[in-house]
């Protein structure tokens, strides 16, 4: 196992909420202080109060596990509105938000409107009044982003 799948390991055992999981983690291990940036989210979404309290407990474990010999900056931050999909869980949580899908060979926007363990369904804008569906198979899938509308 290496050092980012151990660190992540450690970070879902730390989790007290079932609606929390982690999306990645990230290591900048060139940088000194080593930097670990943990991205957490929810299905209900995520505060600055989880991701503080992640922080705190996973701290403590990296610490007795003793990951890193040197100092290291640990950060635990929500993904941001330029961040892709990346779980499955994360694309069944944004069911009905509109959203652009940047494909192998093609990009499309629509509204999420169901997700399977293969794929998407798309719902597209043809027209002022008509839609159609589009379905999606994550193996065409090259990333995914919420679009979020400040009306």
């Amino acid at each position: 196992m290496d050092v980012a799948q151990r660190i992540r390991q450690l970070a879902e055992e730390q989790l007290t909420n079932p609606a929390h999981f982690v999306v990645d983690v990230v290591l900048s291990l060139r940088r000194t202080p080593k930097k670990i940036t943990v991205i957490l989210d929810g299905d209900d979404g995520i505060s600055v109060e989880d991701c503080a309290e992640l922080n705190r407990t996973l701290s403590v474990a990296l610490d007795k596990e003793d990951v890193f010999e040197d100092s290291y900056l640990l950060e635990v931050t929500s993904p941001g509105l330029d961040q892709p999909l990346r779980l499955l869980r994360q694309y069944r949580k944004n069911i009905g938000r509109k959203v652009r899908v940047k494909g192998t060979s093609f990009t499309a926007e629509g509204v999420l409107k169901a997700v399977t363990d293969q794929g998407i369904v798309l719902q597209a804008v043809k027209s002022k009044k008509e839609t159609a569906d589009r379905e999606i198979p994550f193996t065409e899938i090259e990333k995914t982003i919420v679009l979020v509308s400040f009306n």
